[in-house]
């Protein structure tokens, strides 16, 4: 009895040192998505990369197609985002600048990459708000678009997807939304 209870508990102890398993199917894409969310709210529209610091990994570098590589770690990554920020907080040289980036429906694609992590793709719109739109109410206006494609690392200690890398390409005018034939 007393060698069957040791058993129990030191499975259950190992089981509880075992890092959980990297999410697959439904679970998977739900955390990807809402990692995306996330990550794209804190910096654009909520302006709040603290909020996301967490999503970075410490290794993370971003490759973009019109100015380069912007940011070669992840503390580099919130460190401009903080910066741009405070460029829009009262007194700023920027106060008031709002914008945001949708997701394009349907564009997203999610591929597993084994246990590794995740390949993360999709197209997106950026907006700016505009206070002469609509008769002086202000409003949302498309300024462009472009394709992202992220590698999101599982970090079984953590048991969370932290972004790797982040390419960031095809930038320019945003295709019409809808596009041409949907109905």
């Amino acid at each position: 009895m007393l060698t069957t209870l040791a058993s129990v508990l030191l499975f259950a102890q190992a089981a509880a040192d075992t890092p959980p398993a990297m999410p697959r199917g439904d679970a998977l894409r739900e955390q990807i998505e809402r990692n995306d969310a996330q990550l794209f709210w804190g910096f654009f529209e909520g302006c709040d990369p603290d909020a996301v610091a967490e999503l970075i990994h410490p290794d993370f570098r971003m490759l973009h197609d019109l100015v380069g590589m912007p940011a070669s770690s992840g503390a580099q990554m919130v460190d401009q985002s903080r910066e741009q920020c405070a460029r829009r907080a009262p007194g700023g040289d920027a106060e008031g600048y709002k914008n945001r980036r949708l997701l394009v429906p349907g564009s997203r694609r999610i591929q597993r990459l084994g246990d590794w992590g995740v390949l993360e793709e999709g197209h997106h719109t950026f907006h700016e708000w505009r206070a002469s739109l609509n008769d002086g109410q202000g409003g949302w206006e498309m300024t462009g678009g472009g394709r992202y494609i992220h590698s999101w690392q599982w970090m079984p200690e953590e048991g969370a997807f932290r972004l790797l890398e982040s390419l960031s390409v095809d930038h320019g005018p945003a295709m019409p939304y809808p596009p041409a034939g949907a109905d």
